[in-house]
């Protein structure tokens, strides 16, 4: 069992923002404790409030807890399989499949934001690995931003896999663009034609691949050679 570590070790101490549809001012910081109090904050802290927009405040509020965390309770979705050298990943492919693998990626819906899909597939990478496009065995079509379903499904007509990035969650709008992704591919094209279907972003629960019908998702701090890695597994595994 372990607590949250603030000043000193064990002592509970916690962070939190928020922000409540309230006019800044001395009204606006009390409901802020008052609601940090029934968080089971006590004592609760206001260290930062800021007017947001007409008529709603912004809050930090810093406090002790009661709760504390057992580990042996923790359930992560563990990689499955073996992280490769791009070496190993164009040479799995070249030799298993004998051709190019497929790749279509893109973001779906309203969703405008490229960092992630750009970080997988753009040959630049992120945090000093190359992207999908450096690999030499793969072929990456990037259909950038806001790409409708539809588009999408016609665009990875013959593609072994689709990845795709939602960074939008209002609404729970990436659970959304997700389901009705899947379940286009599903009407779509029959299951052996079906490619492997695989999201990504900052707010995806990684054990919910079934629910929302995808076979993977990818959370927070992902590399493009996990994702490679990945691609190899699924599709040019050692033979049965």
């Amino acid at each position: 069992m372990i607590r949250p570590y603030g000043d000193t070790t064990g002592d509970g101490m916690v962070q939190t923002s928020f922000t409540l549809p309230v006019p800044a001012g001395r009204r606006a910081d009390g409901a802020a404790l008052q609601l940090a109090a029934k968080m089971g904050m006590e004592p609760a802290m206001l260290v930062h409030s800021r007017a947001m927009g007409d008529g709603h405040t912004f809050f930090v509020v810093y406090g002790r807890v009661r709760h504390a965390v057992d580990l042996g309770a923790v359930t992560v979705a563990e990689r499955d399989f073996p992280l490769l050298t791009a070496t190993e990943i164009n040479t799995a492919v070249k030799r298993r499949l004998r051709r190019k693998l497929a790749i279509v990626g893109a973001c779906i819906g309203t969703d405008a934001h490229t960092v992630g899909i750009d970080a997988i597939l753009n040959v630049k990478g992120i945090a000093g690995e190359k992207g999908l496009e450096y690999y030499r065995e793969l072929t990456v079509t990037n259909l950038g931003a806001q790409v409708s379903v539809p588009d999408l499904v016609e665009a990875a007509a013959g593609a072994d896999a689709v990845l795709v990035s939602q960074v939008v969650t209002q609404r729970d709008a990436h659970l959304h663009n997700t389901r009705e992704m899947s379940a286009a591919f599903r009407e779509a094209m029959p299951a052996h034609r079906r490619p492997l279907l695989i999201v990504g972003g900052p707010r995806f629960d990684e054990g919910m691949a079934a629910d929302l019908g995808v076979d993977r998702i990818f959370g927070r701090g992902t590399t493009p050679r996990e994702v490679a890695s990945y691609l190899v597994h699924r599709l040019a595994g050692e033979p049965s």
